[in-house]
């Protein structure tokens, strides 16, 4: 039988949910262009999920939709745009301090 290529192989352990409610909240933050966010699969929600080696990296975002933006991330020396649904992504808080 020939191996499956499909969208999601591979991705087992990526895209395992381990038992995490996921809250409304994110989904109520609003993004501004050329906010940085990082790029965190949820696995329960399949429709406007990135692609397995985006998972984890930062970008800044270059335009917001209506219910997706989209992201400029460096792979290399490429620069790609990566189009992801509000449950994908999540702000980069780096040098802020938790209250």
């Amino acid at each position: 039988m020939a191996h499956s290529k499909g969208f999601r192989r591979k991705t087992r352990h990526l895209l395992s949910s381990k038992g995490i409610k996921n809250p409304v909240t994110p989904l109520l933050r609003e993004y501004k262009v050329g906010d940085k966010v990082v790029i965190s699969i949820d696995p329960s929600q399949v429709k406007g999920m990135p692609h397995r080696r985006f998972h984890g990296r930062v970008g800044e975002i270059e335009e917001v939709r209506r219910r997706s933006v989209v992201v400029k991330v460096k792979i290399g020396e490429k620069i790609k745009k990566v189009i992801a649904r509000f449950e994908h992504i999540k702000p980069h808080l780096v040098g802020v301090a938790n209250v």
